[in-house]
Formats: C-alpha cells, structure tokens, sequence
C-alpha cells in the first residue's frame, strides 16, 4: 500500500464516522454513547492497521535488477583494459575472460552486452549505485569494502596481488621489508593498492588503471607495482610488450567476483548461469583458454 492510498482511506474511514456523529437519526438513538466509544476503538485499530500496511510495503518493495536490464535489452558491464580479463582485440574489439563470460551471461538472459569503461576504478560502486552499469566485471577481488558495498557473486577465479619488477633486479626483493625501499606504483582503489597498505607501505603513486601502473615501471617512473597475478603472467616476461619486467613475491592470495547493486536479485541468477556454465564445461575451457585457475 502506497502513502496516498492510506490517507485516501483515512479521509472515508473519518466521513463515515463524522456521519455516526452528526447524522441525527444516528445522533438521537440510545445507543450513541456506545457508538461513540465504539468509532473511537475502530479508528484506532484501523489507523495502525493500515499505517502498519503502508510502511511495511513501502519499505519492503524492491524493484528487480533482472526485470530492469530485460527491459533495456542490455547489461551494462562496467570494465577497465585489463588482459586477459578485458581488453581490446586487433579489430577494436573488447574480448578477455571477463567480457567472454558477461556474454555467455547475457545470452542466457536473452539480452545484450554493453561495455561501459570505467575512468577511475575507486567510483565503480557509485557508477554501480547511479545505473551507470549493471555490474562491475573486470577481476574485481572480493573484500570487505566490495560485500559492503555492493551484492557480489560467487567466487569464479583464483588470484593474487604480486610485485612486478624488472626481471634483473626482481629476485632480489623477497620479504615486506626489502619492498619498503622501493617507490611503488598503484591501481588507485584495487586489491594491490590494500596491500601494499597491509605491509605499512602508505606512500605511492596512484594511477588510473593496472596497466598504467605496469607502464611507471617500464619508464622507470616507479621501481615496482603491484597487481593482479593475472594481469602479470599475461603483461610481463618473454613475448610481452613488457619482456624485461616480472613478477615477483606474491602479497595476497584471492578471489574474483562480480558486484551488482546492493540486494540485486541478478547475483542469484547470474550464480545460477555461472553454475550451469561449470558443470557443461564452457566456463573449464575458457579458463584454459586465458590460462586462468577457477575458483572452488
């Protein structure tokens, strides 16, 4: 029940009882000091009735995320360029672990996937919370600011947060200690930049993306950064962009997730499809297909 249907009821509820008093059929019987009594407990007991009605249903009533994204035909997927899990492909195209699963997704919903970048991964809940995306897709780390903050899905790949160097130099830096010589750059709000924060490190450069981050290394801007470890193994090493660069000591093991809004009932069902995908083997071979592990 809406606001305006409870006093929509509360105005005849008072026109019948104003008749009981003023009507002087009503008015002249013996029985109006009983009635009078009477309306003083019925109204009452309505009044709690229906304002007990109104609010629980006001505030109770969610509209579903699902029925949302069917209608626009789309789901808009919030992402950043981070190989293997998104990133374009020679034709300008986006592809990755991460934007082949949202399509597996959205083809079971029996709609479209949009892509939406996001310029600054420490605003994705807010563009999450606004209606700017439908998700945040992009090997987004489950925490606690991320649970807090949004309705995340079940784990679906196994990472970690590791130190990337250049390779001559890298092995020389295997304790919490050695790192705190070292000018870092960061993914600002990611996994890695809670991490470095773990081992006492406050002072970094932030930046826009991962991939920015692995760059201040390669200019020498930054002596290390840290990252996902998928992001490392597919970025740095022979036959990257990046061959003089790798990773180093891991600082975090963890898990990815997808976030939706908060109480969306879209992680239930996209846990759903994730599900069917493991157990028919389409989600095993795009794992092996971007060399990723799966969770659970």
């Amino acid at each position: 029940m809406h606001i305006a249907d409870f006093f929509q009821n509360r105005k005849i509820m008072l026109y019948f009882f104003s008749e009981l008093k003023y009507n002087p059929i009503i008015k002249s019987t013996p029985q109006k000091k009983g009635l009078e009594i009477m309306k003083k407990i019925i109204a009452l007991v309505l009044t709690l009735v229906l304002a007990a009605a109104c609010f629980a249903g006001c505030g109770s009533k969610k509209d579903s995320d699902l029925a949302y994204v069917k209608k626009n035909g789309k789901l808009i997927v919030g992402i950043t360029d981070y190989e293997p899990m998104d990133y374009k492909d020679e034709n300008g195209n986006w592809t990755g672990f991460d934007a082949e699963f949202a399509q597996l997704v959205a083809k079971e919903l029996g709609v479209e996937v949009e892509f939406f970048v996001l310029s600054d991964w420490g605003q994705k809940f807010y563009e999450l919370e606004t209606k700017n995306i439908d998700a945040v897709w992009n090997g987004m780390t489950i925490t606690e600011e991320a649970k807090l903050n949004a309705s995340v899905s079940d784990a679906y790949v196994i990472n970690a947060q590791v130190v990337v160097m250049k390779a001559d130099v890298v092995g020389s830096y295997t304790t919490e200690d050695s790192l705190k010589a070292l000018n870092f750059a960061v993914e600002s709000g990611s996994a890695g930049e809670e991490a470095l924060q773990s081992i006492g490190i406050t002072e970094y450069v932030a930046v826009q993306d991962q991939t920015s981050a692995v760059m201040e290394v390669a200019a020498g801007t930054a002596d290390a950064c840290v990252i996902d470890i998928t992001m490392a193994n597919a970025m740095t090493g022979a036959g990257t962009s990046y061959d003089d660069l790798a990773p180093g000591m891991a600082l975090t093991s963890e898990e990815y997730g997808i976030a939706f809004r908060k109480d969306s009932d879209l992680t239930a069902k996209v846990n759903e499809i994730m599900k069917k995908l493991i157990s028919d083997g389409t989600l095993p071979a795009l794992a092996e297909k971007y060399s990723l592990t799966l969770a659970g």
